[in-house]
């Protein structure tokens, strides 16, 4: 049928889609084999949950580190305790050291003892997090040194009285 239709009109026809052309068949039949994990029933193609498709995310993005770090501040009041939360909040972490301010030295020294309790806590619920040790310190003190340049010395006396 080629044969007897001109060129320009055969081309027209292809270019319609009412004709194929011998190449666009053959790109067709390649293209559908190599399709094969758009089967509908193929391995692989089961749904994936919420949860799932999350957890992926964020491992592929790095996040974990920083969602542990964020899950052991939010979550402090269940790993330390109700009580211990009201008189301690952590502040920093850095390098595996979290540092944990508390309302006085005697909280600070008890929270001391029971340190390795809470390190293995926190190594067993936050393993992402990155903890290796915790630093418990008590509440600031009114510092006086102003600055890199400050003179060493006894400084004022007789502020208080």
């Amino acid at each position: 049928m080629s044969d007897e239709i001109p060129e320009t009109v055969g081309t027209y026809l292809r270019l319609r889609g009412l004709e194929p052309s011998p190449r666009t068949a053959r790109k067709r039949r390649r293209k559908a084999l190599d399709d094969d994990d758009k089967q509908p029933f193929a391995p692989g193609r089961d749904p994936h949950g919420v949860g799932d498709v999350l957890a992926d995310l964020t491992r592929q993005s790095g996040w974990d580190v920083q969602l542990a770090r964020e899950d052991l501040v939010l979550q402090w009041t269940d790993v330390a305790g109700e009580e211990t939360a009201r008189h301690a909040q952590p502040v920093a972490l850095a390098d595996g050291l979290l540092t944990v301010q508390c309302d006085s030295t005697a909280w600070a020294k008890n929270l001391q003892l029971m340190r390795a309790e809470i390190v293995t806590q926190l190594m067993r619920r936050f393993p992402d997090a990155g903890v290796q040790n915790v630093r418990f310190v008590g509440p600031d003190v009114p510092s006086w040194k102003w600055g890199p340049r400050a003179v060493p010395g006894r400084g004022p006396r007789d502020t208080y009285g």
